[in-house]
C-alpha cells in the first residue's frame, strides 16, 4: 500500500492502521498537534507542563531560518581567523545530530572538518588532544542545561589545554550552545568565549536537530542550510495540512509504528545505506528515549546487518531508506527479500543527503504521534536521572576514597572477569545461565564501555550477530556513556524484554579532569557501575563482564565462550 508517499507492506496490519488514522482524524489530531495541545498525550497537570514546554520543535525550522546568514558569516569568520578544525563536545541530543552531519557530509563539505566528542573514554580524549591542532581548533560545548557532567568535563579539559598555549586568549577558541540562563552561559561570559548560541528553551534535546544544537555545527562544516531548511519546511507543511491523514507523512508513519508496536511488532529495525548509516544512531535516541517508559515502548534496532529473513522473529517492523542518486542495490535486494518472507517493511525515499532535514522533522512528528497511540509522554525521560544519581554516589565515594569501589570479582577465565555471577561456578556457566533466560520477542543489548575503534567494533559485531542468529532475537549495541543519553531510558522504563551484557575494560592511559579528584577513566567506570545498579534495581537481566589486557583479545575470548553456550 501507499502511505503518504511511502511504500508500506504492513502484512496484515493495513486495515488496523487505516482505522486508527480515521480515529485520529475524527479526534482532530493534526490540528491539535500544531496547536500544541498537551492533552493528546497526558491530562495530569505536571505532565501537561512538561509537554507544553517541549513542543518548540514544531516551529524551529521556520524560526531558525532567518539566522542562517549569521551562522554562515560566523563560520566564514572562523576560517578567516585561521581555524582549521571544530570539535563539538556534547552528549545525546547535543551530539547525535552533529555526528550525523559529520559522517554524512564530512568528506564533501567545504567548511571546517568537524569531530564530535561524546565519550568519557580516556583513550579517545587523549587521542583527540594529541591529533587536533589545539591552537587552531574551535571548541563548542553543547548542553541544554549547561550542567551535563560529560560535556562539562570535556570543556574544562580542553580549556586548560588551550589556556596552556594561548593563556588569557583561550576563550577565543571556545563557544557554547545552551539554553538561556544556564550556568554554561554564565561561564562563557566570564571567560569571554568567542560565541554564545542561546537555543529555544521549549525544545527537548532529542528533538533539537533542527535548532542551534544541530545547525551550528552543520554551518561550521559549510552545509547548505538554506536548502536543507527549505526542504524541511515543505514536509512540515505536509505534516500540518495534508488530509486525509493517510497522506500526512509524519502522522501516517507514527500511526503505523504505534499500531504495529501494539500488535507485537515493537522491534523497529532500520535498513540504512552507507552514506546515512549514522542517522540510525539519532533515530535510536529519539525513539527509545521518547517511547520507552511506563513498561512499554518501541525498541529501535540500528546497525544490525540484514541477513537471511529466517533469522528474524515476528516482532520486527523494518524501515528501509533509499537515496535516489546513491542507490544501494544490496540494501534494496535485502529489503525485498524481507517483504517476500512476510515481514512488514516501510520504504522511505530520499532524493539526496540534504533530505536529512526532512527526515529529522518527519521522525520527530512520527515519534510524537506514536507516543500518543501508546498513551505515554514522549517528551520526558523519567529513568535517565536514576543512572546519573547512582553515578554521582559512586563519584562521591571516589572523592572520599580516591578510587572507584567495585564489587568483588567472582569468576575469571583467561582475560574474562565476571561480577555478580548469580551462583555460577565458571564463566561459561554464568554466560549459559544468562542466555538461557532469552525468550521469544526479547532483545539482546550490548552495553560497551570501550574505546570506539574498528577493532573493538568488529569484535562486538561478531558477538551481536552470533546471538541474533542463534537466539533469533533482536540485538542492539550501545557505547557507554553515549547510550545512557539514548537507549538508557528504554532499558529501565520500557518493557522487561532486554538481556543486557555490560562490558568494561582496563585503561592503558588516563587523563585527569581539571577541578575534579578523578580522571576520565574513573568517571567512565562510575557511569558503567551506576547503570549496572540501575538495571538491577529495575530487575533487568544484566551481566557484567570485564576484559583485562588487550580489548580485542578479550572480545575474541568472550565470543568463543558465547559460542559454546546453549541458546533457545
Amino acid at each position: 500500500m501507499k502511505l503518504a508517499g511511502m511504500d508500506a507492506d504492513l502484512i496484515g496490519f493495513e486495515s488496523a492502521v487505516l482505522e486508527r488514522l480515521k480515529d485520529l482524524e475524527e479526534a482532530d489530531f493534526c490540528a491539535r498537534l500544531w496547536q500544541k495541545d498537551p492533552d493528546l498525550w497526558k491530562m495530569e497537570p505536571d505532565q501537561r507542563k512538561i509537554i507544553t514546554n517541549a513542543l518548540g520543535w514544531l516551529d524551529s525550522p521556520v524560526k531558525i531560518k532567518p539566522t542562517v546568514g549569521g551562522l554562515g558569516g560566523f563560520a566564514a569568520d572562523l576560517k578567516k581567523s585561521g581555524f582549521r578544525h571544530a570539535l563539538l563536545m556534547g552528549m545525546g541530543g547535543s551530539s547525535l545530530a552533529p555526528m550525523v552531519f559529520s559522517h554524512t557530509f564530512g568528506r564533501h563539505a567545504p567548511g571546517l572538518p568537524l569531530t564530535v566528542l561524546d565519550t568519557t573514554d580516556p583513550a579517545t580524549v587523549i587521542r583527540l588532544e594529541r591529533s587536533l591542532p589545539l591552537a587552531n581548533t574551535f571548541f563548542i560545548e553543547a548542553s541544554k542545561s549547561g550542567a551535563t557532567v560529560e560535556s562539562r568535563s570535556f570543556g574544562e579539559y580542553f580549556f586548560e589545554k588551550v589556556k596552556s598555549i594561548k593563556a588569557g586568549r583561550a576563550g577565543e577558541n571556545f563557544g557554547v550552545i545552551t539554553d538561556p540562563g544556564s550556568m554554561l552561559e554564565r561561564l562563557a561570559e566570564e571567560r569571554s568565549y568567542r560565541k554564545i548560541f542561546l537555543n529555544y528553551p521549549d525544545i527537548g534535546g532529542r528533538y533539537s536537530a533542527l535548532s542551534y544544537f544541530g545547525l551550528v555545527p552543520a554551518s561550521l562544516m559549510g552545509i547548505d542550510l538554506n536548502e536543507l531548511l527549505s526542504r524541511t519546511s515543505k514536509i512540515a507543511n505536509l505534516c500540518r495540512t495534508r488530509r486525509p491523514l493517510s497522506e500526512n507523512p509524519g502522522i501516517a508513519l507514527g500511526t503505523a509504528i504505534g499500531v504495529l508496536a501494539s500488535g507485537g511488532r515493537d522491534k523497529l529495525t532500520f535498513v540504512l545505506p552507507g552514506p546515512i548509516a549514522t542517522f540510525g544512531m539519532w533515530l535510536e535516541q529519539l525513539i527509545a528515549e521518547s517511547t520507552g517508559k511506563e513498561g512499554t515502548g518501541v525498541v529501535p534496532v540500528s546497525g544490525e546487518p540484514v541477513e537471511d529473513p529466517g533469522v528474524y522473529g515476528k516482532d520486527r517492523l523494518f524501515v528501509e531508506f533509499r537515496i535516489r542518486n546513491e542507490l544501494d542495490e544490496t540494501v534494496e535486494e535485502k529489503a525485498d527479500s524481507l517483504r517476500k518472507a512476510g515481514h512488514p517493511v516501510i520504504t522511505i525515499h530520499m532524493r539526496d543527503r540534504l533530505d536529512l532535514g526532512e527526515q529529522f522533522f518527519l521522525w520527530e512528528t512520527a515519534t510524537a504521534t506514536a507516543g500518543a497511540l501508546l498513551r505515554i509522554n514522549p517528551f520526558d525521560q523519567p529513568n535517565v536521572q536514576e543512572a546519573k544519581e547512582l553515578t554521582g554516589k559512586i563519584l562521591d565515594e571516589v572523592r572520599k576514597e580516591g578510587r572507584v569501589q567495585e564489587a568483588e570479582m567472582e569468576l575469571r577465565q583467561g582475560p574474562l572477569r565476571l561480577y555478580m555471577a548469580a551462583g555460577a561456578t565458571s564463566v561459561t556457566q554464568a554466560l549459559s545461565f544468562f542466555f538461557e533466560q532469552a525468550v521469544e520477542k526479547d532483545y539482546f543489548a550490548t552495553l560497551a564501555y570501550l574505546t570506539e575503534n574498528e577493532a573493538n567494533e568488529a569484535g562486538l559485531r561478531k558477538i551481536r550477530l552470533l546471538v541474533r542468529d542463534r537466539a533469533r532475537i533482536a540485538t542492539t549495541l550501545g557505547y557507554g556513556p553515549r547510550y545512557l543519553h539514548s537507549t538508557g531510558q528504554l532499558h529501565k522504563g520500557g518493557s522487561n524484554e532486554g538481556l543486557f551484557l555490560l562490558i568494561t575494560s582496563d585503561n592503558v592511559e588516563d587523563a585527569v579532569i581539571p577541578g575534579q579528584p578523578y580522571a576520565f577513566g574513573m568517571l567512565m567506570r562510575a557511569q558503567a557501575l551506576g547503570d549496572f545498579e540501575a538495571l538491577r534495581k529495575h530487575r533487568r537481566r544484566v551481566l557484567r563482564v570485564h576484559l583485562s589486557g588487550e580489548t580485542p583479545a578479550g572480545l575474541a575470548a568472550l565470543e568463543q565462550v558465547i559460542k559454546s553456550v546453549a541458546m533457545r
